[in-house]
């Protein structure tokens, strides 16, 4: 079955006093995310806006992409309820902590 649609993302970018910050918006049409991202500039290194706009921008596209998948894990699990009790797949991240013996 075909699946065309269209998502809309904006990438706002704010820079004062060598601090450069960034928001990304997307508009999938029924759902908005918005990523966060910030980059300092070293005082005594030499002024390149570029590149604090490209550590903002990235950092806010990473936060909106570790959002994305925390919603598609979600979706996973309230579609799919797995026969024994337990996730089908393996879960991404890191494992849970191991309880001690005494409690």
């Amino acid at each position: 079955m075909p699946h065309t649609v269209e998502w809309r993302v904006h990438l706002y970018l704010f820079e004062e006093e060598g601090t450069t910050k960034a928001r990304v918006v997307l508009d999938t049409g029924t759902t908005e995310l918005v990523g966060h991202g910030v980059a300092h500039r070293n005082p005594a290194d030499t002024e390149v806006p570029e590149i604090g706009d490209e550590l903002a921008a990235g950092r806010a596209m990473q936060d909106l992409g570790r959002q994305l998948v925390d919603v598609a894990e979600r979706d996973i699990t309230g579609v799919a309820a797995p026969a024994t009790g337990r996730s089908a797949r393996p879960r991404s991240g890191r494992p849970a902590p191991k309880e001690s013996p005494g409690g």
